[in-house]
């Protein structure tokens, strides 16, 4: 499903095609984004993580996080024979009681996410423990929303789950129309059951290896009900 076919469905399901301005059809686009951003913090899905390069400066103890970055999966130094050492993280006032001057350098062992290391900037940064001792290439894995449907046309949850942004977006625009409380029912019904789908999926199935772990396994109660 795309974006125009999403616009299309949430107009057709909510039986809305006002177009004032200000109005339903104005407000898709937040109906939608609110909706993908619900999604994202409820599963782990892997088209949310990204992996990016860098490099640690001689000296300098912070490195700047991507602007679209959220939170860590792992940090790593890429060493000169191109393994890996995975940081380990660590508090602020943790790295800063251990290597508490910037001649405390080495090869950095740990990191924290530091926050905006300027006042007029958003942009987050980290800091390492002990300070880089000279330059080392690094790669971070982490957690990101991508972009929303509403611009990019299509997405991986759009292509793959639509049913789960169709109703997360019917929920945000019933709440918008001040809907009738049996129809935003049946919407949260619809929702939960696709999410329910998703996170098997995202926190399931992915999650597993044939090879390693077997065939995917859902834990069941006594009277047979999917239980986390």
């Amino acid at each position: 499903m795309n974006y125009t076919e999403l616009v299309a469905a949430i107009e057709a399901y909510a039986e809305n095609y006002d177009t004032s301005t200000g109005g339903f059809e104005d407000n898709i686009p937040v109906f939608v984004q609110n909706a993908e951003q619900r999604i994202y913090n409820t599963v782990q899905l892997p088209s949310l993580r990204k992996n990016v390069t860098g490099t640690f400066t001689s000296g300098n103890k912070y490195l700047s996080a991507p602007l679209d970055y959220l939170s860590s999966y792992s940090l790593a130094v890429i060493n000169a024979d191109g393994s890996y050492t995975y940081l380990l993280n660590k508090d602020v006032n943790f790295i800063r009681e251990a290597y508490p001057t910037p001649t405390d350098t080495g090869t950095p062992y740990y990191y924290a996410l530091f926050g905006p290391q300027y006042t007029l900037t958003n942009e987050l940064s980290f800091i390492v423990g002990p300070t880089p001792d000279a330059s080392y290439a690094v790669e971070l894995h982490y957690f990101f929303y991508p972009e929303s449907i509403v611009t990019a046309s299509t997405t991986w949850l759009g292509d793959n789950f639509e049913s789960a942004l169709l109703y997360g977006s019917l929920l945000e625009a019933g709440t918008f129309m001040k809907s009738d409380p049996d129809i935003m029912g049946v919407y949260k019904q619809r929702y939960d059951e696709a999410m329910g789908l998703l996170k098997r999926l995202g926190d399931g199935m992915e999650r597993g290896d044939a090879y390693r772990d077997g065939q995917t396994k859902l834990n069941t109660n006594l009277k047979g009900n999917v239980v986390a």
